[in-house]
């Protein structure tokens, strides 16, 4: 896709994103983005792989069924505020994208695999950038013990290896987890937290010790030790540029001495990133002991 055609697609996202639960028509976005509604619906169905319908049913069940964690919310208010006619339309639409009515998903959550899109940008080709004149922020947490629900792989080191390991439609699926702590994370393991012929690189969810809920196919529930974590932040950016100034921040983290702060790495740890979002800057965390 030409740099034109790709913004048009990213600045209908944002206006999804942003009306999601107001009434949107083809024609809205078309004015939006100043295109016929034929040429927008064809842009955005080469840009995303979905119809624009597609993508906004998906999107407003997803946020839909976060909102039923509040008990507090009757089923036909939640349907109502995602633009649905009516509490039947609602359950038939929910139903056929998580296979579990509304009432019983908000009575039990279960992780669904919720639609979590990536904004469409146009690959600019730029080199990475230098972190000179760039601030990376350094700080030490304590983290207790607790718990993660991981998805492992065979092989990958990284993330683009783990994805042709494991379909990425795995995050939204820890995105479900009501009782999970934070928003899920990419995690390289340790020796001692991995098994024999697994990957180095997994994903995951950390959640309470005492967690009791449904584990989802495929992963497991693995424990994590009371430990401090060293957090790297480096500076928002503009998404459209995420792979240079992301590699800029990594590049930095892995060069970067903690013994300034009287730290070591803890080999029987673990580090992880969480999705790189330009707002808040590239964020990533290592497990560390005193010196």
């Amino acid at each position: 896709m030409e740099n034109e055609q790709t913004l048009a697609v990213n600045e209908i996202q944002r206006y999804i994103r942003e009306h999601l639960k107001e009434e949107i028509t083809l024609a809205d976005l078309a004015k939006h983005v100043h295109y016929s509604p034929w040429y927008t619906a064809k842009l955005f169905k080469q840009g995303t792989g979905k119809t624009i319908f597609e993508y906004l049913r998906a999107l407003r069940l997803s946020a839909a069924a976060k909102a039923l964690w509040d008990e507090e919310k009757k089923v036909v208010d939640v349907a109502l505020d995602f633009t649905f006619d009516s509490h039947e339309g609602f359950t038939r639409a929910f139903a056929k994208q998580f296979d579990i009515t509304p009432k019983a998903y908000q009575k039990r959550p279960i992780p669904l695999l919720f639609f979590t899109p990536y904004d469409i940008y146009q690959d600019a080709g730029k080199e990475i950038n230098s972190m000179e004149n760039k601030a990376v922020f350094v700080q030490i947490m304590e983290r207790p013990k607790r718990k993660a629900i991981i998805r492992r792989a065979k092989k990958a080191k990284e993330y683009f290896e783990y994805c042709e390991e494991v379909p990425c439609s795995i995050w939204g699926v820890f995105t479900s987890i009501k009782e999970a702590i934070g928003e899920p994370v990419g995690m390289w393991l340790s020796d001692a937290l991995r098994k024999k012929g697994t990957s180095l690189y997994v994903q995951g969810v950390e959640v309470p010790l005492d967690y009791k809920g449904e584990i989802p196919e495929g992963c497991e529930l693995i424990e994590l030790p009371a430990t401090q974590m060293m957090i790297f932040q480096g500076e928002p950016y503009d998404d459209a540029n995420f792979e240079s100034e992301v590699s800029a921040v990594m590049d930095y983290v892995s060069r970067f001495n903690p013994r300034v702060y009287g730290y070591e790495y803890d080999d029987k740890g673990y580090r992880f990133q969480y999705e790189p979002q330009g707002y808040r800057g590239y964020i990533e965390g290592r497990t560390v002991k005193k010196i």
